[in-house]
């Protein structure tokens, strides 16, 4: 659902001004809180996601490894397992808050000179129609590894099933998914990948 009025940061910030002094309110959920701070925050721009207020707003930036960490509290993870390059960059803020590493899957690694070690999977054709190949430094991950995936934004689900896929093959644990924004087109991957975001794409 798009509206105009949730361009800028800015104006949510005017709008929490403006209900103070009213008298007495109720309790607002901080989970809730901060998924209004992102509705306000983001724009589409011919159909494409524009996500670039996120990163600018210092409030949404330094809350975002807390309320991702938050989804997946019962997970208690070892490690946080994200695709490059936005998915490292909110994977690295919610390793920071729980105070452990973060793997980055690379892409195209067959490129690389040294390809030796690498655990190397493929993703489905994803929305724009390609088969990614993404891969990690097998070293990285040993053996019963408690392993939290996350991203910004979930759609066709293939990072995911890349991610689920090396984890598999470094016989380490699946802990589940913790995204942003929820747009997953086939509804049985949220259960089957345990899938928290913290607000959908119908909602955007």
């Amino acid at each position: 659902m798009q509206q105009i009025w949730r361009t800028d940061a800015c104006q949510w910030n005017a709008a929490l001004v403006t209900m103070k002094g009213r008298g007495p309110r109720p309790k607002i959920d901080e989970r809730e809180e901060f998924a209004r701070r992102l509705w306000y925050g983001f724009r589409w721009v011919d159909s494409y996601a524009d996500m670039t207020g996120w990163w600018r707003d210092p409030e949404i930036l330094g809350g975002l490894g807390q309320a991702l960490a938050e989804l997946a509290e019962d997970a208690d993870p070892d490690v946080i397992l994200a695709p490059q390059s936005r998915g490292t960059l909110v994977g690295a803020l919610v390793a920071q808050y729980l105070g452990i590493g973060l793997i980055e899957m690379r892409k195209e690694v067959s490129r690389l000179d040294d390809t030796d070690g690498w655990l190397v999977a493929r993703t489905p054709l994803d929305y724009r129609e390609r088969n990614l190949e993404l891969g990690i430094r097998g070293s990285r991950l040993a053996p019963g590894t408690r392993v939290l995936f996350v991203d910004d934004w979930i759609a066709t689900g293939g990072q995911m099933k890349a991610a689920y896929t090396l984890t598999e093959m470094a016989h380490a644990h699946w802990c589940g998914t913790a995204v942003i924004v929820d747009g997953i087109l086939e509804p049985q991957l949220r259960r089957e990948f345990t899938v928290r975001a913290l607000t959908r794409v119908r909602d955007l």
